[in-house]
């Protein structure tokens, strides 16, 4: 499970690995008869491109593809963003002609077939999180959680509510909740969490008034702890007259098992890419679909898709919807990921998968327990992730989270996230998803004994980790303050003796 090849940074250009006359590719001959003109101001006076065979530019992109990381390397363990497997067959089906080359200009008769995918996926997602009515046209998880506030701000103001002006977010929420509740003009009250990593029912009495407008929650966690109270927490919002709303980026960990809509959720946001497969590595695709109750569906963004018996259509007849937010119906092409991976998996696949990642991560957390320089904060039995602290390890050795981190790279893993939440110190937050085996669980553990092992006898090894990679340890607040973005900005700065990597 090593690396395969060291990668390094001085790896040639592919201008420089050009030879005259080497050939990869022969043009077809142009058609007799037929001619073409070019506006003069298109035409190129030149063509400047390498001269390379074909194995030499498949084996160059192909060693490019391995100096990176990604779902199909190994296992992917970032805590709170489901980096899963993703089958092939999605994208297959994602790039089909007749779903890649439609637009959504066209008119409704002639993509019956992509108004027909949207709902039916909604119905798939209503039967899942116990909703009443979907919108998929969020981009992603952040702006679901923007559209859901907004439809909460929505339904205060129709109903005169103005003085509700506070949003309660536990102080173990992601980072996107305070962001979003802010975004939509709201007062942001943290909860605090109690010894056991969940809501404090008390402080949440408190902080209920007359103000309230909702309270965001995941469920489980970022600790991956299940909120036991969450009857008792939704009765508590309603009584104040405030909505309750459910951050989805944790759904794996009780899909099939458990709906929100059940908990006693108004309003839900999904992460299509990633409780339902599609890769998101890197900024995107996402898809962040929006459910809500009943009485809440009329301020749902325009259009939602209906169906009357015999054919699809696009509804904007939503006189109190929030308005659009994002161009167009959403991402299709993660609409459509998602819907091929439910129909394969199908509702009995779902809950399995739900119950092989809380198992998953519960063989994780005993076999890495008692390990030393890990503390294990807050409950011991976990859903889908759980929260490990380095900060033991940091105080008796000097080395942190961010050090143990480097150093699973030289090991060929990708390192879990780090330094959150923010209420555990030096936190290594690792989801290990339904997608990883036992011997990968175990040989994760094994390097992580063996940095542990080493922080205690060689602290300065792991501190300059990494050492088997393309790029070595860097320092991060310069790469922030001048980022070295291209090969000939790196090769420049070395000829000068700026860099030393």
């Amino acid at each position: 499970m090593e690396m395969y090849r060291q990668a390094k940074w001085d790896e040639p250009l592919i201008f420089e690995l050009s030879k005259p006359g080497r050939i990869g590719y022969t043009m077809p001959e142009p058609i007799e008869d037929v001619e073409v003109r070019i506006p003069e101001g298109l035409v190129r006076k030149e063509l400047n491109l390498p001269e390379l065979s074909e194995p030499e530019v498949v084996r160059h992109y192909t060693h490019l593809s391995e100096m990176n990381y990604g779902v199909d390397s190994g296992i992917y363990p970032l805590g709170s963003c489901t980096m899963k497997y993703n089958p092939k067959i999605n994208e297959e089906i994602a790039g089909h002609p007749k779903v890649a080359f439609i637009h959504p200009y066209q008119d409704e008769r002639t993509v019956q077939g992509a108004l027909q995918i949207m709902w039916e996926l909604e119905q798939w997602l209503k039967e899942i999180t116990g909703m009443d009515r979907f919108t998929l046209q969020p981009a992603a998880g952040a702006n679901g959680e923007f559209t859901g506030v907004m439809i909460i701000r929505a339904y205060h103001m129709d109903r005169g509510d103005t003085k509700r002006t506070e949003i309660l977010v536990p102080d173990s929420a992601h980072g996107t909740n305070p962001a979003s509740a802010a975004m939509a003009g709201f007062k942001v009250v943290e909860i605090p969490s109690n010894e056991q990593g969940m809501v404090d029912l008390d402080a949440l009495e408190s902080a209920l008034s007359e103000r309230t407008a909702g309270l965001m929650l995941t469920n489980p966690n970022t600790l991956g702890i299940f909120e036991e109270d969450i009857l008792r927490i939704a009765e508590m919002v309603h009584e104040a007259g405030g909505l309750l709303y459910y951050d989805g980026a944790n759904l794996n960990g009780i899909l099939g098992r458990v709906r929100p809509g059940d908990m006693g959720f108004d309003i839900v946001h999904l992460n299509l890419h990633k409780t339902f497969s599609t890769p998101h590595g890197g900024g995107g695709p996402g898809s962040g679909p929006v459910g809500v109750k009943d009485f809440l569906k009329e301020y749902l963004p325009v259009p939602v898709v209906e169906f009357d018996g015999e054919r699809y259509y696009l509804n904007y007849d939503l006189p109190k919807s929030i308005g659009k937010v994002k161009e167009f119906y959403g991402n299709f092409s993660v609409m459509v990921r998602a819907l091929v991976y439910l129909k394969i998996m199908g509702r009995e696949g779902l809950k399995e998968a739900g119950e092989i990642a809380v198992l998953n991560a519960n063989y994780l957390t005993q076999k890495l327990k008692g390990t030393r320089g890990y503390g294990l904060p807050h409950k011991e039995l976990r859903k889908h992730e759980v929260v490990f602290s380095a900060e033991p390890m940091k105080k008796e050795t000097g080395v942190s989270a961010l050090d143990v981190a480097k150093r699973l790279l030289d090991h060929g893993l990708h390192a879990p996230t780090i330094y959150f939440p923010l209420i555990v110190h030096e936190a290594l937050m690792i989801e290990p998803t339904e997608s990883a085996t036992k011997e990968e669980l175990d040989y994760y553990v094994s390097v992580l004994k063996k940095i542990s092992e080493e922080a205690y006898t060689e602290p300065e090894k792991v501190k300059g980790a990494p050492y088997n990679t393309a790029v070595k340890r860097v320092d991060d607040v310069l790469a922030t303050k001048r980022p070295i973005i291209t090969w000939r900005m790196y090769r420049e700065l070395r000829e000068k003796g700026e860099v030393d990597f």
